[in-house]
Order: structure tokens, then C-alpha cells, then sequence
């Protein structure tokens, strides 16, 4: 799991991004589109067109990191916004993570009764 601390904020990029872009590329994309500070602490998330590989690039105070992954069935879901970015907290991060809809997600009922 990637150690984005829970107060954090993580930000999905609308739309698509190059998958071929790296640290530098990501990070001049979060300064210059979303227009937020890639060395913040913050988790900034990329998708490519395809939808299926997104990346996440996030400063840990010693540098940044970047972590990548592919779905080999289905993809991953993201908003159809017409803004720069969409804020996720931490836990839907990792349901995203997991190819788990994050917008909606299925939640157990509680017991009405013991036993």
C-alpha cells in the first residue's frame, strides 16, 4: 500500500496522461495543470488513455515517489469531470487501487439484532 499519511490529500488528474511520462513529466503536469505543489505531501494520481495503468506520484519528505500499476482485466473507474482534478481521501485511494468503484461503494448493513 502506498504510505500516504491519512490527513493527506490525493488528487486525481481528470482525463488522460501520457503513460510514458516519469517523475519530471508528472511533476511539472501537477505544477503547471492542476496548479497544486508536487513536493507537498500530496498524492497526485494519472491514468493513461487506455484506463487500464495509472500512476502516483507523491513527495515522502526525502523525494518523490512513483507508483505504478496495470490491471490485466477491466479499468480503473475515474470521474468525468470537466475540472483539472478530482480529491479523493486516502481509503478511496486504496479502494482504486483495488478496481473497487470508490464513488459508490457497496457497503454492508449493520445487524438490527444479536444473535
Amino acid at each position: 500500500m502506498i504510505p500516504v499519511p491519512s490527513g493527506s490529500r490525493v488528487w486525481l488528474a481528470t482525463g488522460h496522461t501520457d503513460r510514458r511520462k516519469g517523475f519530471d513529466g508528472l511533476a511539472a503536469l501537477v505544477q503547471d495543470h492542476l496548479s497544486r505543489d508536487p513536493f507537498s505531501g500530496q498524492a497526485f494520481v494519472f491514468r493513461g488513455r487506455q484506463g487500464h495503468l495509472i500512476k502516483v506520484l507523491w513527495w515522502d519528505g526525502q523525494g518523490l515517489c512513483l507508483f505504478a500499476k496495470r490491471l490485466e482485466k477491466g479499468r480503473f473507474v475515474w470521474p468525468a469531470t470537466a475540472g483539472a482534478a478530482a480529491a479523493l481521501t486516502p481509503a478511496q485511494l486504496a479502494m482504486l487501487l483495488e478496481g473497487i468503484d470508490w464513488r459508490t461503494p457497496l457497503r454492508t448493513d449493520r445487524p438490527r439484532i444479536a444473535g
